[in-house]
């Protein structure tokens, strides 16, 4: 059995495990990520993770050959550089993270956006296991996702394919002015779609200033609250007309769909998967949708999957 070290490299928190070559999670440990610190100082800090997880493997007889990393940010999966980086990552741009986890380990590296690696891992041993082509889009903090062809994402000519949430949505407006966006622009999926959004609508509708976060406005939609049902069904109505669009766009095998969204219940996923039906053509009505099935291991275990299988 081979064995390498698969790194989810987020904004908040930096997750590693050590992956069999069958896909197993052997052992895992995570951090928090030095997100004011620069990159250099990430650096540092993923490769002290990662020399912690390779002495508890090698106790285990389970020799790390490689480190694979799914990391946020626009990644030049070529050269394992970051392209550009939202401030959730202090001085992350340009970061050679490859390079740099290489010079400090000793250990051959690759690197991919942490939403692809995501859905490499549900592609390749989660719910879109089995599959020649399978779409995932994530719905939680933002809107992004990644479609796999036999193991590889759709990665685009700039590193910038998967962007999911940055089309436009008719929902994304309200009184006619469309929805600002995170990405700068207006009127895009994830300014309606994605979790925070849900909770902006919430309270720019007159929802009680008392409900803090998106969880608390599905809690209270659960409660009877008839603002918070109607701002998650819009919400769900506005992923499912996103996702049915790219399905008649790509004609995947199977859809995985993940995030804090996807795992909040029926409420928003009954609502998703109808309007997701709606807008498919007739030759597509019976393309699987399924949920992410891995969890947190996802990301780990398709960033493992980078060195794996080449």
């Amino acid at each position: 059995m081979r064995y390498v070290v698969g790194v989810d490299l987020g904004g908040t928190k930096t997750a590693a495990g050590v992956v069999a070559s069958d896909g197993s999670v052997l052992l895992t440990e995570q951090i928090p990520t030095l997100n004011r610190d620069g990159g250099e100082a990430i650096l540092d800090a993923t490769a002290a993770l990662v020399r912690s997880l390779v002495t508890s493997a090698a106790a285990k007889g389970a020799v790390v050959e490689a480190v694979g990393v799914g990391s946020a940010g626009v990644i030049n999966a070529a050269e394992g550089t970051v392209i550009s980086a939202t401030d959730a990552i202090l001085g992350w741009s340009g970061t050679a993270i490859a390079a740099g986890l290489t010079q400090r380990l000793g250990l051959p590296c690759a690197v991919v956006n942490d939403v692809h690696a995501h859905a490499l891992g549900e592609a390749g041993h989660g719910a879109g296991a089995g599959a020649a082509t399978a779409l995932m889009v994530a719905f939680g903090t933002g809107v992004g996702g990644s479609f796999v062809i036999n193991g590889q994402p759709v990665l685009g000519e700039h590193f910038v394919g998967g962007h999911m949430g940055h089309f436009a949505s008719p929902l994304a407006v309200h009184r006619g002015t469309p929805l600002p966006c995170s990405c700068g622009h207006v009127g895009h999926v994830e300014a309606i779609a994605s979790g925070p959004a849900i909770h902006a609508a919430y309270r720019r509708d007159g929802g009680s200033a008392t409900l803090a976060d998106t969880r608390a406005v599905f809690e209270s939609a659960r409660a009877g609250d008839h603002l918070a049902l109607s701002v998650i069904a819009k919400a769900a109505t506005a992923a499912g007309q996103a996702v049915g669009g790219l399905i008649n766009i790509l004609d995947p095998a199977v859809v995985v769909v993940s995030g804090g969204l996807a795992d909040a219940g029926e409420l928003w996923w009954a609502g998703m998967e109808t309007a997701l039906r709606a807008e498919l053509l007739a030759p597509l009505s019976q393309v699987p949708v399924v949920r992410a099935s891995l969890g947190n291991t996802a990301a780990i275990v398709g960033a493992a999957s980078l060195v794996l299988d080449h």
